[in-house]
């Protein structure tokens, strides 16, 4: 019996000690609740909530080494110029890479930029099978289609949720707290 409870459990990690008993019961096993819950405690093994919860930070640690993350961020030069810089942070090795800096991001710059990001890639051998990118309206629908071109899908973060996109939101940030803040001073 003990076998059995083990191999449901691993076979359905979503199912519960009680969705065991009770198609343990169909089974015409007659085993009690209590008992499969004491056969799963002495294996080790979690409830199930525990067991089949796959979280954001379990999805990036497992794709890192197929992982882009994309941003904007503003920045102001000494002449007064307001420049959107595009940048790209690989999560395996967290490289950095400036796509380049305009002061009107249009969908041609960004499709381009996105096409030179694609090249660039390929030349150094490196892969990359998900792009996250947030809800900006400076990533048009062409952003999308070329990652596509190359077999890449585009994961955009929550509205709102920048833990989602936690990686590129640190790198700005210390971008312009230690960088910057203090040029213009």
């Amino acid at each position: 019996m003990r076998t059995l409870v083990l191999r449901l459990a691993r076979e359905n990690p979503t199912w519960g000690y009680r969705r065991l008993h009770g198609e343990l019961l169909v089974l015409r096993v007659k085993v009690t609740a209590s008992a499969v819950w004491e056969i799963l405690q002495e294996a080790s093994i979690g409830p199930a909530p525990e067991r089949a919860s796959s979280t954001w930070t379990d999805f990036l640690c497992s794709q890192a080494d197929a992982l882009l993350t994309c941003n904007f961020f503003e920045t102001v030069t000494l002449s007064g110029a307001r420049m959107h810089v595009f940048a790209v942070i690989e999560h395996a090795n967290r490289r950095i890479r400036i796509l380049g800096a305009t002061t009107h991001p249009t969908s041609a710059w960004v499709a381009q930029a996105a096409k030179n990001l694609t090249m660039d890639l390929e030349d150094v051998g490196r892969r990359a099978r998900y792009l996250i990118t947030d809800w900006d309206g400076k990533f048009p629908d062409l952003l999308d289609a070329i990652p596509a071109d190359a077999g890449n899908e585009v994961a955009l973060s929550g509205v709102q949720m920048p833990r989602m996109n936690s990686l590129m939101e640190q790198w700005v940030q210390t971008c312009r707290r230690e960088l910057l803040d203090h040029t213009l001073i």
